[in-house]
């Protein structure tokens, strides 16, 4: 079994299924009539999922299904069941293959809920934005339904609710950890990451009468077994304990390194004998033999369930294991006695060349929500309608961020040819284009092209950032490929404008003032969205991000270029408030340097908790994963309470009058009377508004005929440095890391 080999059979090159002679559909079908009119008797494949069906590549199953459908087989969507009865789930009969079952572009409780664990009022992946479409913990609630449905179906659960608990995992709305989905679900076989190749290969070798339950050698897939299953006698396994060495975590062997190779003699008790000296590349050789059947067991659900430094560890040893270039197979044992299972994860799958991006991002899609939804107004579909995706992945490694857990860190890209010809497909054939695309852009927008500088290093790396503590000089951080299209594209006929409103990495940005200067000039709607999340080293270590300092550079780049431009252009920094490692002092240094700098945030993030982030273990075990796990390691500091997460985004927003009350009661527990008062250098008055929260604080007398009033002269000493133009549109409320702008990406920036 080669699980951990490296190279992968092109998407293209499989025989396409007998079913390719119905050719392609307008939409796939939601309903028999549909089936009926493509003359199809029945389903191969029947892809559920909680968001409405938009034929677009931004969208998980429209992508997937259309690549299904061009390798020959006929797929169903079931957009948004009714999952109080299995009635639903049969609207298209008894798929042919198996069932897919996917909770939508988002995570259903990050759907559903806020960081204050409060139900929202909205759903962007619904018509008309109608709430409580999809339940709680879709992908658990439809598999239930599908397997009463037909039970003797095979059941594939994927995307990013299964990919984000396919182990045990801390789950912030119960407040404990949770098992696996995988026996949650009673799914046969769960597909993690971006699934396209398993997906395809899956389909085949089901069509060619393979049992699901046989197939355990795809990348990218995780199933149950039985309790100390290994795939084959050359197996071993090693416990999680032994691999999780002390020291920095970024240390690679260098593959180019040699050792004498010639015989050398050693005295024994039998006389001499020759030994013979193995050089490096050798002995890295047989150590990745080794590795490739090596599996690590990780502590047990139960263990991790009651012990938080196990879980830290847990998560430490996972994050370990994600380079497609050396990860190896993960165990871990849910329950106890007779009936104790394990989780077995393979490999992460391997990452698309630029040939298959273009091929996935080319297939025929109607790129429209289907016709059943009407003149419905779908938000996420009118967020991403004029904008392209060029790239999966990103480097970041920001542990608050889900990207690392499902795309990964390698980035792959699209080619030029393929990004301008999706323009022009925009132009000519989506209504309403009125010449402006939206954004170029991906999880981040300007790691296009980039990578590292030599394969065989990056297929050894074991760092869980390549840009902290500091960018790796093995990365290639080149944005001339990114120069270049942006370029082509506002080049095109009938372009009037490209924005990018993907976040951008401005450590990496300014690296190179040439790219800067062009998004300036020429990419800028009047705002950039930045995400510095911190100004202050404790949370910026946890974040894995880089100070405040990359800020300000990238700052006096874009100033200068947009004045040389002549263009009024503004940055809009995003913060966090609450995240692991974050101080109420941290929080207070935070909303100085925001009122010295003018800024006044409409809304802003409270960090919210996602299965297998790291930033998540932190929040849960009150250790730090990011080095080596023990009962006496590094402890972080960690904002539970209510209150406290309350004055943590209160100092965020520490212009509004209703946030004063709290504010002034913290400054004095904290021994900073000194910032209350009237002045420039206060952070907030001591009167408190009428009208605005209740406070002990002496209210404002009124004011004076033909005097300036107390707000008036706090408004003179708190505006903007730089007060934005009144007809500019309020900047774009933050989101959470998961909920994006582009829905093919988890999180927008870095």
């Amino acid at each position: 079994m080669l699980m951990t080999a490296t190279a992968a059979k092109p998407l293209t090159s499989w025989r396409p299924y007998w079913a390719k002679r119905f050719g392609t559909a307008p939409f796939l079908p939601m309903s028999r009539a549909e089936m009926d009119r493509l003359g199809w008797d029945e389903c191969d494949i029947i892809l559920v999922t909680g968001d409405a069906y938009i034929d677009h590549p931004s969208f998980g199953m429209a992508l997937v299904g259309r690549l299904l459908e061009a390798q020959g087989f006929r797929v169903g969507i079931i957009s948004q069941p009714d999952w109080h009865s299995a009635d639903d789930f049969k609207r298209l009969g008894k798929p042919k293959l198996f069932f897919g079952i996917t909770a939508g572009n988002m995570d259903s409780m990050v759907n559903r809920y806020t960081s204050d664990r409060k139900i929202r009022s909205d759903d962007a992946y619904t018509p008309n934005a109608a709430p409580d479409r999809r339940p709680d913990r879709a992908v658990i609630v439809y598999s239930q339904r599908a397997r009463e449905a037909y039970p003797e179906v095979p059941l594939v659960i994927g995307s990013i609710e299964a990919s984000l608990r396919r182990i045990a995992h801390y789950d912030y709305w119960s407040d404990k950890v949770r098992r696996s989905i995988l026996p949650h679900s009673k799914a046969d076989l769960l597909i993690f990451g971006n699934a396209e190749r398993a997906l395809v290969e899956l389909a085949h070798r089901l069509a060619k009468g393979e049992k699901i339950g046989e197939i355990r050698d795809l990348r990218g897939t995780a199933f149950m077994v039985p309790h100390g299953w290994l795939p084959g006698p050359d197996w071993a396994e090693a416990d999680s304990t032994t691999v999780d060495t002390p020291g920095a975590i970024h240390a690679h062997p260098d593959p180019y390194a040699m050792q004498a190779t010639a015989p050398t003699r050693k005295v024994g008790a039998d006389g001499p004998a020759i030994v013979r000296l193995v050089s490096r590349a050798e002995r890295l050789a047989q150590h990745k033999a080794a590795r490739a059947h090596t599996a690590i067991r990780l502590p047990a659900y139960e263990q991790v369930r009651d012990d938080p430094v196990l879980y830290a560890h847990a998560s430490r040893s996972f994050h370990l294991e994600s380079n497609p270039g050396n990860a190896r197979a993960l165990i871990q044992a849910h329950g106890e006695g007779a009936a104790r299972r394990d989780v077995w994860l393979n490999p992460p799958p391997i990452p698309l060349s630029t040939e298959e991006m273009d091929h996935v991002f080319g297939l025929p899609y109607a790129r429209a929500p289907h016709p059943a939804y009407g003149d419905a107004r779908i938000p996420a579909w009118e967020m991403i309608r004029f904008s392209i995706n060029i790239m999966r992945g990103c480097f970041g490694g920001c542990t608050f961020c889900s990207i690392t857990e499902h795309e990964g860190r390698i980035i792959q890209s699209r080619s030029e040819e393929s990004i301008l010809h999706e323009i022009e497909e925009i132009r000519d054939k989506t209504p309403g284009f009125t010449g402006v695309i939206s954004d170029l852009g991906g999880p981040t927008a300007n790691m296009y092209r980039m990578a590292c500088k030599d394969p065989k290093i990056e297929s050894s790396c074991r760092r869980l950032s390549c840009v902290y503590p500091d960018i790796c000089p093995n990365m290639n951080t080149d944005h001339a490929p990114l120069i270049s299209v942006y370029r082509k594209a506002r080049a095109l006929p009938g372009i009037k404008k490209i924005q990018i409103s993907s976040g951008l990495r401005y450590d990496l940005a300014v690296r190179s003032p040439e790219y800067v200067k062009e998004l300036v000039t020429h990419h800028v709607g009047g705002y950039l969205k930045i995400a510095p999340e911190h100004t202050q080293e404790g949370p910026l270590s946890k974040m894995m991000k880089p100070g405040i300092g990359a800020y300000d550079r990238f700052k006096q780049m874009f100033d200068k270029f947009s004045k040389e431009a002549g263009k009024e252009q503004y940055l809009i920094p995003y913060f966090i408030a609450a995240h692991p490692g974050t101080t109420d002092e941290d929080m207070l240094e935070l909303a100085l340097w925001l009122k010295k700098n003018g800024f006044r945030l409409d809304q802003v993030q409270t960090f919210l908790p996602t299965p297998l982030a790291i930033a998540t273990a932190m929040w849960h075990t009150e250790k730090n994963p990011l080095r080596k796990v023990t009962a006496g390691s590094e402890s972080v500091a960690v904002v539970r309470g209510g209150r406290q997460r309350k004055l943590h985004k209160a100092f965020l927003r520490y212009h509004d009058a209703e946030n004063w009350p709290l504010l002034r009661e913290a400054l004095k527990a904290m021994g900073r009377t000194d910032l209350i008062g009237p002045g420039k250098r206060h952070l907030i008055p001591a009167w408190q508004p009428a009208g605005t929260a209740c406070s002990t604080a002496p209210r404002r007398t009124p004011p004076i005929a033909g005097a300036k009033s107390q707000p008036q002269k706090l408004a003179l000493a708190t505006r903007r440095t730089t007060p934005a133009a009144p007809t500019k549109p309020s900047p774009p409320a933050r989101r959470h890391p998961d909920v994006p702008r582009h829905p093919l990406s988890r999180r927008k920036g870095g």
